[in-house]
C-alpha cells in the first residue's frame, strides 16, 4: 500500500521533476536518458545524482529492478543531463552503500544512511579518444 502511494505521487510529480532536473538549478537532480530494452523508445527519467571523479553515482531507492536502471545496464550506458550539460555514460554497475558514500558530502551522508537506500548505480563518463572533457564541478566530500 505504502509503495503504491509513493509510486502514484512519483508519477504525478514527474513532469515538474523533469523540468526542474533539466533546468540544472538543483545539483542533486539530473535526467538520465535511456532507451527501452524492448520498445527502443527513448525515455528521460529524473534521478538523484552525485558526481565522482570519473562519472556519477545514482541512488536506486526502488532497487535495481527499475526500468531506467535495467535499460542502462542492458545498453551498457546512456546519457546523463546534469547542471545543464550532457554526459555520455558507460559501464553501469550496481554498487552498495559503502562504495557509494564517498560520492556524498558530509551533510548528505547521514541523509543517505537514513533513507535506507542499499543499492546505487555507478556510471563512468565516456571520453572520446583524443577529446578532453571538462571535469564536472565536484564538491569536497569531507
Amino acid at each position: 500500500m505504502k509503495t503504491r502511494l509513493i509510486l502514484a505521487i512519483t508519477r504525478a510529480t514527474a513532469p515538474l521533476t523533469v523540468r526542474l532536473a533539466r533546468s540544472g538549478r538543483i545539483p542533486l537532480w539530473a535526467i538520465v536518458r535511456h532507451r527501452g530494452r524492448r520498445s527502443g523508445k527513448e525515455y528521460a527519467t529524473p534521478i538523484a545524482i552525485r558526481p565522482t571523479a570519473d562519472g556519477f553515482v545514482l541512488p536506486l531507492p526502488w532497487g535495481e529492478g527499475t526500468d531506467w536502471c535495467r535499460n542502462l545496464r542492458a545498453a551498457g550506458g546512456g546519457v546523463v543531463v546534469w547542471l545543464g550539460a550532457e554526459y555520455e555514460v558507460t559501464s553501469p554497475e550496481v554498487i552498495d552503500v559503502a562504495d557509494a558514500l564517498p560520492a556524498f558530502n558530509a551533510v548528505l551522508r547521514p541523509i543517505v544512511r537514513l533513507t535506507g537506500i542499499k543499492k546505487f548505480l555507478r556510471v563512468r563518463r565516456l571520453v572520446a579518444h583524443g577529446a578532453q572533457e571538462a571535469e564536472p564541478r565536484i564538491e569536497r566530500t569531507a
